[in-house]
């Protein structure tokens, strides 16, 4: 059923890129929200008690860490590893994640707190709505996308996060000369997501026909055509790449550059 023309189209309902899970959590993390949520939660306006960031919620990202200095999104951090990890090495860099798993958001709170870093910045929203309302054009140096969900039925591909319409947004905040890191496990999910970043015109792919493995012009639809990078070394191990692992599923990395 289409909603009424006279509805705001942010009011609209969207086909989203994810569920909403909640999932007990320890009294650690609650104690590190509550305790450290001020320092390390963004506050932005949300439309109601969903993901959806009002629409004249753009973050001031000086203001918000206090400095000027390139920033890093994550999307879908998880439970943090990768960018708690990020922030610990990276010092001079500032990293905001964005994340819908409450428990996860937690965890982070808390490993970052463990870790002493203070680069981060973290909020529970939707990133395919959220990202060109948050951060202005050229204001992001990089955006990293790690093993997102990969809906790997058919009917629900169409939830996938990496379309063209996403891409371009990346597109818009990134600087020029910045980066947009991608990896999955899933074979589909891989060859959609290059076929979406070469389609940007916006971006340029550094490693046009590298291949993921040897083999993979016998997989891959496009042949040899590749298109995809080296193991991305800032990436730690998660438990989602652990578990794909586990089952011989090539990893597959992609790293675009603004032009």
């Amino acid at each position: 059923m289409q909603p009424p023309s006279d509805v705001p189209p942010e009011h609209r309902a969207r086909t989203r890129s994810f569920t909403r899970r909640g999932g007990r959590m320890p009294q650690r993390h609650h104690r590190a929200i509550a305790e450290h949520g001020s320092t390390y939660l963004l506050d932005v306006e949300l439309e109601g008690t969903g993901t959806t960031v009002a629409a004249d919620s753009r973050l001031n990202l000086p203001s918000v860490f206090g400095r000027v200095a390139p920033v890093v999104v994550e999307i879908g951090s998880g439970s943090g590893d990768a960018v708690v990890h990020a922030a610990l090495q990276s010092p001079e860099r500032d990293f905001v994640a964005l994340e819908v798993w409450r428990p996860g958001v937690a965890q982070t709170i808390a490993k970052a707190v463990h870790a002493g870093v203070q680069n981060i910045r973290l909020l529970e929203a939707d990133a395919a709505q959220a990202l060109a309302v948050l951060f202005g054009p050229g204001t992001v140096s990089e955006v990293w996308t790690f093993f997102p969900d990969p809906w790997p039925k058919s009917k629900h591909h169409k939830r996938r996060l990496v379309t063209p319409q996403f891409a371009a947004a990346v597109a818009t905040v990134l600087v020029p000369g910045g980066v947009w890191r991608l990896a999955t496990d899933w074979a589909d999910y891989a060859w959609q997501m290059r076929d979406v970043v070469e389609g940007e015109s916006a971006f340029e792919n550094p490693y046009a026909g590298r291949l993921a493995a040897p083999d993979d012009q016998e997989r891959d639809p496009a042949g040899a055509r590749g298109g995809f990078a080296p193991r991305f070394e800032g990436r730690v191990e998660t438990r989602f790449e652990g578990k794909g692992l586990k089952v011989e599923r090539i990893v597959r990395d992609l790293t675009v550059v603004k032009r």
